[in-house]
C-alpha cells in the first residue's frame, strides 16, 4: 500500500516543518502588508509591522481575523492578489445572508489538491483505485477538492456530486468503486439504500473520506460495519482552503494538520491567549502559502485538542481532535452552517418578531432542523390552513436563506419559554 503522496514533506522532521513555517510566514506577511490594505490597517492599530515577524515565534503578535470581518471586508477587501490572478471562487453562507468568497490563484488550487491527496493516499489510494466523489460541486468546496486530490493521486475519478442515489449505486456496482468522499450521514444513507437493494456482495468499497459535519465515533463504527471499510476523517473550511487542510491517516487518531501550508494554534476564546500544546481551545489557522486569499490568525470558532504524540502512520505533522464544539452559536446541519442570526433575519423580513428556538434532531444519521417560531398578536389565527400557508411561505424563506430544508412550526404567542439570561435559541439533541 502507498503511505504518502509527498513523503519528504508528510514525514518531515519538527524543526523542518518549524523552519519552513517561520520562512513562509515572514514572506506572507509582507505579501499581506503590502497588498491587503483592511490586514495591514489592523496590523497597524495594534503597533505591528513585517518588521516584527522574523518567525513561528512571533505569531501571537498578529491581530486575529474572525467572520465578522470577512463579512465586512465583502468581497474583494481581504484579497492578496490582483483579480486578473485569480481563476476560481468557492463559497459557502455567511452568518445574515452575505456569503463567504474565497478567492485563488492557480498555484493556489494546485496546492489545496496537493493537501486533498495527501488525504487520499493517507486512505489507501492509488492509481489502481476508483475514487467516487458524492460532495456537492459549485460553490461548495467539498466536491472541487475532493476531485482534484483524487486526480493527482492518479485515482479514476467519479465526479458524482451529492444526491441521485440510483444512479450512485448503479456507477458504485458497474464501475466497482473503492473509495468514497461524501458526508458521514449520506454515507449512512446509502449503506441503508445498499443493503435494502440486496447489493452488498457487489459492492467493492474499501475506504471512505467523510467530512463537512459533525458525527461521532459510533456513527463511525456503524458505517464502518454496514459498508465493509474503513471510514476516516477530514476537516477543511472554505476561509482556508477547503477540505484537507487536515485529515486521518490508518491509525484513526486524530487529523494530521498539512502544516506545511497552515500554522494552527490553539486560543482560549475568551481572551485569545495562546494556550500550551495539548489545552482544548479554539482553534487558529494562519495561512502560508495561499496567494488569492491569504488569512492570516483566523478564528475558526472550532474548539479542539493538537498533539505531536508520534503516530505509527510515520507521519510527523500535528494532529488536531475532531472538533467538540463552538466558540460561538454556528450550527453544521448536513454540511451546511446554520447560524441563528440567518433565523432572526428572515423572521423580521417576514414580519415575525425574533422569539423563537432551533431544535435540531439527527433521525437515522441524517440531520433534521426545525424551527418553532411564535405568531405575533397580528398574525395569531386558530385557522389550521392560515397557519399552514404561512409555515409554508416561512420554510420557503428559510430555504433560500440557509440553502436547507427547515420545518416551521408556528407556536401562540408567548409559548417559548424565556430566560432572564441568555435566551435559550438552539437545543441540539444530537448524540456526536
Amino acid at each position: 500500500m502507498k503511505r504518502y503522496y509527498q513523503k519528504e514533506i508528510e514525514t518531515a522532521s519538527h524543526e523542518q516543518i518549524r523552519a519552513w513555517q517561520s520562512e513562509r510566514l515572514v514572506k506572507q506577511v509582507r505579501h499581506v502588508w503590502d497588498n491587503v490594505p483592511y490586514y495591514r490597517k489592523k496590523m497597524e492599530e495594534k503597533g505591528v509591522t513585517p518588521a516584527d515577524i522574523r518567525g513561528v515565534e512571533d505569531l501571537h503578535k498578529l491581530p486575529f481575523l474572525t467572520k465578522a470581518d470577512l463579512r465586512e471586508a465583502y468581497p474583494y477587501g481581504l484579497m492578496g492578489k490582483p483579480l486578473k490572478d485569480c481563476v476560481r471562487i468557492q463559497s459557502t453562507s455567511g452568518t445574515t445572508g452575505k456569503r463567504v468568497v474565497a478567492f485563488y490563484t492557480q498555484k493556489d488550487i494546485d496546492l489545496w489538491e496537493d493537501c486533498c491527496a495527501r488525504a487520499i493516499v493517507a486512505v489507501g489510494g492509488t492509481e489502481e483505485d476508483v475514487c467516487q466523489v458524492c460532495y456537492g460541486y459549485g460553490l461548495f468546496t467539498g466536491g472541487p477538492g475532493l476531485n482534484g486530490g483524487s486526480h493527482k493521486a492518479g485515482c479514476l475519478t467519479l465526479p458524482m456530486s451529492s444526491g441521485n442515489t440510483d444512479r450512485q449505486l448503479q456507477f458504485m456496482v458497474d464501475l466497482e468503486t473503492t473509495i468514497i468522499c461524501c458526508t458521514p450521514s449520506y454515507a449512512a444513507y446509502l449503506a441503508e439504500s445498499i443493503h435494502e437493494r440486496g447489493l452488498r456482495d457487489r459492492i467493492k468499497l474499501k475506504a471512505g473520506i467523510f467530512g463537512a459535519e459533525a458525527w461521532s465515533e459510533e456513527m463511525r463504527r456503524d458505517i464502518e460495519k454496514s459498508l465493509g471499510i474503513k471510514a476516516y476523517d477530514i476537516y477543511g473550511l472554505t476561509e482556508i482552503s477547503g477540505p484537507g487542510v487536515s485529515f486521518e491517516c490508518e491509525e484513526q487518531t486524530g487529523m494530521h494538520i498539512n502544516e506545511d501550508h497552515f500554522i494552527a494554534e490553539i486560543i482560549d476564546p475568551e481572551t485569545g491567549e495562546v494556550l500550551p500544546e495539548g489545552s482544548k481551545g479554539e482553534l487558529v489557522f494562519t495561512c502560508i502559502t495561499k496567494e488569492a486569499f491569504p488569512l492570516l490568525r483566523y478564528r475558526t470558532r472550532d474548539i479542539c485538542v493538537l498533539s505531536r504524540k508520534p503516530c505509527s502512520c510515520g507521519r510527523t505533522h500535528v494532529k488536531m481532535s475532531k472538533p467538540m464544539g463552538r466558540s460561538d452559536d454556528m450550527l453544521i446541519i448536513k454540511g451546511v452552517n446554520v447560524f441563528p442570526s440567518q433565523i432572526e433575519t428572515v423572521l423580521i423580513e417576514q414580519g415575525y418578531q425574533a422569539n423563537y428556538q432551533i431544535v435540531v434532531d439527527r433521525v437515522g444519521h441524517s440531520d433534521t432542523l426545525e424551527v418553532q417560531v411564535e405568531m405575533t398578536a397580528d398574525k395569531f389565527t386558530d385557522s389550521l390552513s392560515k397557519i399552514a400557508e404561512m409555515e409554508k411561505n416561512l420554510v420557503d424563506a428559510l430555504k433560500a436563506m440557509l440553502g436547507i430544508y427547515a420545518k416551521v412550526k408556528l407556536v401562540a404567542p408567548k409559548t417559548i419559554a424565556r430566560s432572564e439570561g441568555k435566551a435559550v435559541r438552539i437545543i441540539d439533541k444530537r448524540k456526536i
